[in-house]
């Protein structure tokens, strides 16, 4: 099993990467575990504070599930990845049963800054984007998928976003091997992942 770590910040264009990876790798060969879906439940906190809820630092995340789930996929036993709703700050009753793959890639803004989970990828990627881009996609995709109004998540990016990706996000760079700029964008980036992961699987 090969496992890819692909990290970056809030509206880098990591899932657009992810995407694209899977599309040009034969069908069912790759699994995807997104770091969303390991995110503490917060159903215990009354509904008006969930909105306060940090997202982005390492102590929202339950890292023993996710790193349990990863041991389990490379030892050949199916998990059962857990769903995260965005809008209502809550982990879901459903799960979504995931087998073992040749490929897995681990996507999440902060699946580089925990060591653990570092030591058990093969490749660890960073997509980087300029800030004013990552926080346009990031007014676009909360307006239309949470609700929230333009002035709410220009206000949450100043307050969170952007002093959670200087304080935690932007230092894992450093541990990457490969870094993308432009993100999904960078063909070329993309076609040599792909053609990297082919090599590794035709290894074996």
């Amino acid at each position: 099993m090969i496992i890819i770590g692909i990290a970056g910040g809030t509206g880098s264009g990591k899932t657009t990467v992810v995407k694209k990876i899977v599309e040009a790798l034969p069908a069912g060969e790759v699994n995807v575990l997104p770091q969303d879906s390991y995110y503490k439940d917060s159903s215990h906190i009354p509904p008006e504070e969930r909105q306060k809820i940090n997202f982005d630092e390492p102590a929202a995340f339950e890292w023993d599930l996710l790193i349990n789930h990863l041991k389990d996929l490379k030892s050949g036993k199916s998990i059962e990845v857990p769903t995260y709703s965005m809008l209502t700050c809550t982990r879901q009753s459903e799960t979504i049963p995931m087998q073992p793959r040749d490929v897995v890639l681990i996507e999440g803004i902060l699946v580089l800054s925990d060591k653990r989970l570092r030591d058990m990828m093969d490749i660890k990627v960073f997509v980087d984007a300029d800030a004013d881009d990552r926080l346009i996609r990031v007014i676009n995709r909360d307006c239309i998928e949470r609700g929230r109004t333009p002035q709410l998540v220009v206000e949450r990016y100043e307050r969170v976003l952007k002093p959670m990706h200087n304080k935690y996000i932007e230092p894992a760079k450093k541990y990457a091997d490969i870094i993308i700029p432009q993100g999904g964008n960078n063909t070329v980036a993309i076609k040599l992942l792909k053609e990297y992961i082919e090599g590794r699987i035709n290894m074996r």
